[in-house]
């Protein structure tokens, strides 16, 4: 491994000598006579751990260089100790607020700059040190949380897969949903700082939309592809498919981030409720409805409209949107509709584009 080294700037030769001795047996030692030598001995070095800088030099001064530092984002790698015999409190505030490690006043004794030097040597490596440990946990971390993500999207693959399996409607269905999601969420993100979304909870909230109606799982045959409209108690056990989702949600909690499964349980359990209350299961009203739930609900009623179903044929985009927006599809909170209405041209593409490709 190459030598430490330490870098001393000082116009007077004497004291570069004596300060050289003080080092030289454990450190590669770089003189230099003014500000703009040790300027270019700081940019060919690359195992600095230390400049020793007097402040009144010709060509450029102390100051010229603790200024080069700056605007380099150095001095918070290189810890640099001023040597002066200036003894104008002025000088030594200057030096401190451009983050000098320390500041010695000449005439010096070389057993005390050393046992000083030895000091923020040891700081500085053992801040270094810290970073990069700090560092490698971050990036442990991040690798831990993108094999959480895998998981998930494992998980989500895998039981949405299953849910089209047992439902004709679901397919395309589910992407479809993560599309409008992620889309509605945007629009509430950019026009509605109130809710305090990140890009990471968009992303989060989108990919738990797939798994709205994973409780259809839980729905008789009879029921769930009857081509005709279900009576009074068929619904009522069509409902349970929020309930029955947050159960088989429960059983793989201990694998999701506690952030990821709340938006599932959330939009699982609520995307049927409704502003006015005439939603269900739990019938809740307003903002009792979590926006992550308030989003997908929207997004899937808008699908259902468009989609072909055993029971009914598509409807045309503007025909959809208008029923929306008359509430003939239940009430949705004025900052969702507002998001709607902002998303309708993405909306409205998004349906062609895949009426043109096949996506499965």
């Amino acid at each position: 491994m190459d030598k430490q080294q330490i870098l001393i700037v000082d116009d007077e030769e004497v004291n570069r000598v004596i300060l050289s001795g003080v080092f030289e047996e454990e450190y590669e030692i770089i003189q230099a006579s003014n500000g703009q030598e040790a300027i270019s001995h700081i940019e060919d070095s690359s195992n600095l751990v230390l400049i020793l800088l007097d402040i009144v030099m010709p060509v450029l001064d102390g100051f010229g260089v603790l200024k080069y530092m700056q605007e380099q984002d150095l001095l918070e790698k290189i810890p640099v100790i001023m040597i002066t015999g200036e003894a104008v409190k002025d000088s030594e505030d200057q030096a401190y607020t451009y983050g000098v490690a320390d500041v010695m006043h000449k005439p010096f004794y070389p057993h005390i700059v050393k046992r000083r030097a030895k000091n923020v040597i040891e700081l500085y490596q053992n801040k270094h040190n810290m970073e990069v440990r700090l560092k490698e946990q971050e990036e442990a971390i991040r690798a831990q949380e993108k094999k959480i993500r895998e998981n998930n999207e494992f998980m989500i693959d895998a039981l949405s897969s299953v849910v089209e399996f047992r439902s004709l409607e679901t397919g395309e269905h589910i992407r479809r949903i993560k599309y409008f999601t992620r889309i509605l969420l945007k629009y509430l993100m950019k026009y509605f700082p109130k809710y305090g979304l990140t890009a990471e909870q968009v992303d989060e909230i989108a990919r738990a939309s797939a798994l709205h109606d994973i409780g259809k799982i839980g729905i008789s045959d009879t029921i769930l592809l009857k081509p005709g409209r279900l009576t009074e108690e068929e619904f009522e056990v069509m409902k349970t498919h929020t309930t029955i989702g947050c159960e088989i949600l429960e059983k793989f909690r201990e694998r999701q981030t506690d952030e990821f499964y709340k938006y599932c349980y959330e939009i699982c359990r609520y995307h049927h409720e409704r502003w006015d209350g005439n939603g269900y299961p739990d019938h809740l009203v307003g903002d009792e409805i979590p926006i992550s739930a308030q989003i997908v609900a929207i997004a899937d009623v808008y699908d259902a409209l468009v989609s072909p179903r055993v029971y009914k044929s598509a409807y045309a985009n503007n025909i959809a949107y208008d029923m929306i927006m008359n509430g003939e599809c239940g009430e949705f909170a004025p900052d969702v509709i507002e998001c709607f209405k902002l998303a309708k041209v993405d909306f409205f593409n998004i349906v062609e584009v895949i009426k043109m490709f096949d996506f499965s």
